[in-house]
């Protein structure tokens, strides 16, 4: 419009891409999914994008496009008819950042005891295989999780970029630039489904487990989530994508996370704990137990169960120093470096990704091995399920 009424020529906006809400007072608001958006115009040919002054560094993390910042409209009209900019008072022109999936790093050797369930992690990591946590409270099921991250290596550039290009389109700022380590997302169980999966009225907004993409989902209390959010992650746990469907348009956002779930035995905590005295009824543990239904279940390559540790041995592992996360990182690295050589050629990069079709015909167990034909016929397998144990299984080879 300012354009048409020759407040500056129609020649300024040749190849140019405005990003920005320009409020009643003239001044130019952030919005969500700058970083795609620039990258899409750098993609489709455009020499320039024009983005809030607040949100100019987001934008810079696309090359070859020129990158300029405007916190008001008048200072674009001056841009554009190449006057001296004015200057705007800064204030409210950023929103509120909102709560972004942590990105920092916990150590193992704050861990003690539970070597079972820190061998199951390191197997996880290494072929990005979702698990599961079973056991009481207080027994270390949470600050394993949390330090998963710590053993993934760092994103590839396109990971980086794919990665921060979705916390955008969240809202979440990326001042510090290139988000280069996996997210880790850990939702409470009383988050909305759209906010776990993904969704809203006027936008199709990424939810936490687009926001976990290339990193970890950590479901604690899972039981307590809403059936409804559980069974959302049917189809992500495998395809990696999640689609959400509205009336008038239909969003794929990439959801390739490594879920981790951690469950207690029973609504109070202490069924089939040693010492303990639980006093839910078969009934209420039955249904507790339940909540996570089997084909969610299908889909977890490792179930880890944790027991309450001694006291002794507590006291003996307070004086012995446990691994960091440092040393496990390296194995985690180098079982990586194995599966990529082993899956040259074939786009996948970790086992946890392979489909079962490959695995039956390229990664088989050895002959005269019938533990899974006789879990397959006892019902205690699907073929899902043996798929997975494959998955697993391969991590030695």
């Amino acid at each position: 419009m300012l354009a048409a009424e020759r407040v500056f020529g129609a020649g300024e906006l040749t190849a140019t891409v405005l990003l920005g809400e320009l409020g009643l007072d003239g001044r130019v608001r952030p919005v969500r999914g700058v970083l795609p958006a620039t990258l899409a115009a750098s993609q489709a040919g455009f020499r320039r994008v024009i983005v809030p002054l607040s949100q100019a560094s987001e934008a810079k993390l696309v090359e070859h496009i020129e990158v300029v910042g405007v916190a008001s409209l008048s200072q674009l009209i001056a841009l554009f008819r190449g006057d001296p900019i004015p200057e705007v008072e800064q204030t409210d022109l950023a929103e509120a950042p909102m709560r972004q999936p942590q990105t920092g790093q916990l150590d193992f050797a704050d861990v003690f005891g539970q070597s079972e369930a820190k061998w199951a992690a390191e197997v996880a990591a290494a072929g990005r295989h979702h698990m599961l946590f079973h056991g009481p409270p207080g027994v270390g099921k949470t600050m394993i999780a949390q330090r998963v991250p710590g053993l993934l290596p760092d994103l590839t550039a396109q990971e980086a970029l794919e990665v921060s290009a979705i916390h955008s389109l969240a809202g979440f700022p990326l001042s510090d630039g290139l988000i280069r380590r996996p997210p880790y997302s850990d939702p409470h169980h009383s988050a909305s489904a759209a906010s776990i999966v993904g969704g809203g009225q006027r936008m199709a907004k990424p939810g936490a487990i687009s926001c976990a993409h290339r990193g970890v989902l950590f479901l604690d209390e899972a039981p307590e989530f809403p059936p409804t959010v559980l069974e959302a992650l049917r189809t992500p746990l495998e395809s990696g994508v999640i689609t959400l469907n509205r009336s008038e348009y239909e969003t794929r956002y990439p959801a390739r996370f490594q879920l981790i779930m951690a469950a207690n035995p029973c609504p109070c905590g202490m069924a089939a704990t040693p010492g303990a005295n639980c006093r839910c009824a078969p009934a209420q543990i039955r249904r507790y137990t339940t909540k996570i239904s089997l084909p969610i279940r299908d889909r977890i390559d490792i179930v880890q169960a944790f027991l309450p540790l001694s006291k002794a041995f507590l006291r003996a592992a307070a004086k012995q120093p446990a691994e960091p996360s440092a040393a496990i990182a390296a194995r985690v690295a180098e079982a990586r470096s194995r599966q990529a050589r082993r899956l040259a050629g074939t786009g996948w990069l970790t086992n946890g990704e392979v489909p079962g079709s490959y695995l039956t015909k390229h990664l088989p167990l050895p002959d005269g091995v019938h533990l899974l034909d006789d879990a397959v016929s006892r019902g205690r397998l699907s073929a899902r399920g043996v798929h997975r144990v494959l998955r697993v299984a391969c991590m030695k080879r």
